[in-house]
């Protein structure tokens, strides 16, 4: 049976960048970074005790989250004794330091996670005093984002687009450009605020008024997409995942219905405008009133404040059921396609789950990723995809298509 290859680097130097420093005169031309030293990078692939990492989007709060990883090595040397003078890292040892998961199969590396580590924890077993075990928890750069407080940020002006402004604020933050994938967006801001706020706030709201999506993926790199993005993804070809063995088998999927996802009446407002309600009444009949509230977002206009209402309950007003999640298990036998896809596939790709049921029946559903977590030890690979419905339908992409008014069906 051949399993993944799973890496682990330690990089030791300051800044955003991932890669190996590049001196003058020395280093390879877009592939490393610009320094006065080389980055003290350290393989710990070989001490792996664990690994366990989560990104992805929180379905109740309609946004990606913070990334996080737990890398527990063993460490029967006092590598990580941080007042080991002796030891190869003495007065490297800090916080923000930054961490790289990845994955290497068939002559091909995956990334898994990259991050920032926020902590070293040491712990001794009991009658094991020759081995320590330190635990190493990171984030993503969410998190950096999170802690860096903005308030008027160059360049901001209105009728400027979405993607350009999500790079504004990157700017103000002194984020990589090489560390960016940003869709140009489709929705034109107001003048920023330039109120006190947190930058990833700042571009949360950004993110909200484009109806699009923002997250950092597992190379490091912040990715904004616009709405045309997160719609059209669905319509791609789906990786199929059947439980019978005629597509890839998975080891377990969980089928939900429910009416969390369920919204039937949207209150939009834009800075300075006024209130802007949609509802769906067939919806409100069968499943109750459902609210949607979002305040002081940055589109320019009440009319693209009623279209993004109208925009989200058409997308949400109904339910069905759907695969909440699905369990790949790396270490089963003859694994190929299976292993591939848990390492290549990511957030908006498309995915069909068929489950067989009794009497004959099946559950089978197409939906999209939008969470990934990896559970890693020597003798498991598990891999959990979390699955939802479009973020917008693609039928309802051009917002200039929708009625005005309360939508009906």
């Amino acid at each position: 049976m051949t399993v993944p290859v799973v890496n682990a680097f330690i990089n030791f130097s300051t800044g955003p960048a991932f890669a190996q420093a590049m001196i003058l005169n020395q280093g390879i031309l877009d592939t490393n970074i610009l320094a006065d030293a080389a980055s003290v990078i350290v393989d710990v692939s070989e001490q792996i005790d664990y690994i366990t990492t989560n990104r992805g989007r929180q379905a109740e709060a309609d946004q990606f989250q913070t990334g996080t990883l737990s890398l527990r090595i063993v460490d029967q040397n006092g590598d990580f004794n941080p007042q080991n003078p002796n030891g190869p890292y003495f007065g490297l040892l800090s916080p923000m330091r930054k961490v790289q998961i990845t994955a290497t199969y068939a002559a091909v590396t995956y990334p898994i996670f990259s991050g920032f580590i926020t902590s070293y924890s040491t712990t001794t077993p009991q009658n094991a005093s020759d081995v320590v075990y330190t635990t190493i928890n990171a984030v993503d750069a969410f998190r950096l984002a999170q802690n860096a407080q903005i308030a008027t940020v160059a360049g901001t002006s209105a009728g400027q687009l979405s993607g350009a402004r999500i790079n504004n604020l990157l700017d103000a933050i002194d984020w990589p450009a090489s560390m960016r994938d940003i869709d140009a967006g489709l929705t034109t801001m107001q003048a920023d605020p330039g109120t006190a706020r947190t930058a990833l706030n700042a571009m949360q709201v950004v993110e909200t008024s484009e109806y699009g999506a923002l997250y950092v993926d597992a190379s490091g790199s912040f990715v904004f997409q616009d709405r045309a993005l997160t719609a059209s993804s669905v319509a791609g070809t789906a990786t199929e995942f059947n439980d019978d063995g005629t597509d890839i088998a998975y080891n377990n999927a969980v089928w939900i219905l429910n009416d969390v996802l369920v919204y039937n009446q949207a209150n939009v407002t834009c800075s300075g405008g006024s209130v802007q309600t949609a509802i769906d009444q067939a919806s409100i009949d069968k499943y109750f009133l459902h609210s949607y509230n979002q305040q002081n977002l940055l589109m320019q206009t009440d009319a693209v404040a009623l279209e993004y209402a109208q925009a989200y309950v058409a997308s949400r007003a109904e339910t069905t059921v759907r695969c909440d999640a699905i369990t790949l298990d790396l270490y089963t036998d003859n694994y190929n396609s299976g292993i591939i896809a848990a390492l290549s596939l990511d957030f908006f790709n498309p995915i069909t789950i068929t489950t067989n049921q009794p009497g004959a029946s099946t559950l089978t559903k197409t939906l999209q990723i939008f969470g990934v977590s990896m559970s890693i030890s020597p003798n498991l690979w598990k891999v959990t995809f979390t699955t939802l419905e479009p973020i917008i339908e693609a039928f309802i992409l051009d917002y200039s298509e929708l009625d005005t008014g309360v939508l009906s069906y």
